[in-house]
């Protein structure tokens, strides 16, 4: 088989789709590399304060996942057009503002109309107690408050999201 190509699967081992005889990049000769969760980070609407998101993006990037960090001022709208472009596992909505009821809403109608709805949503900020039971309802899978220690993100996106990847296989 020539590098490059997708493999067939079989007896070596190689699952069927890997990609053959590159480097890094699945079976063959180059060897195994494990899939990387894939996470974009952004701030909505005219909240400028960004720095829990930066410190959340820099923890997932440092736990070897690849983060796209959209920056302040974004609409559901762009968040969830570079969501789609990007490939993301999920997203992850920083909201301090107290507007996170709208944002959240917005983003999973547009991920269901996008026909993206498996994409993990997840956030945090500043998020009365009372509130979370609803955004897991809109079907937000996880709301980190202040103070929460970035590790727990990092395990909650490693357990959520190879979930996420079987369910695709299987579906």
């Amino acid at each position: 088989m020539r590098p490059g190509l997708l493999h067939p699967g079989g007896d070596d081992g190689c699952p069927k789709g890997s990609l053959w005889g590159i480097p890094g990049a699945g079976c063959g000769l180059g060897g195994g590399m494990e899939r990387k969760i894939r996470v974009l980070i952004a701030k909505p609407g005219l909240d400028g304060h960004d720095r829990g998101a930066k410190v959340v993006a820099r923890a997932l990037r440092d736990a070897g996942m690849e983060v796209v960090y959209t920056g302040l001022r974004q609409t559901p709208e762009m968040i969830v057009s570079a969501a789609i472009q990007e490939d993301v596992d999920a997203i992850g909505l920083s909201i301090l503002s107290g507007a996170h009821m709208h944002y959240f809403r917005e983003v999973k109608r547009l991920l269901e109309e996008q026909g993206a709805s498996d994409i993990l949503l997840f956030g945090g900020g500043i998020i009365p107690d009372e509130d979370v039971p609803k955004l897991q309802a809109l079907g937000v899978a996880a709301v980190f408050g202040p103070g929460t220690l970035t590790q727990a993100i990092v395990d909650f996106l490693k357990e959520a999201v190879p979930r996420r990847w079987e369910a695709q296989e299987a579906g």
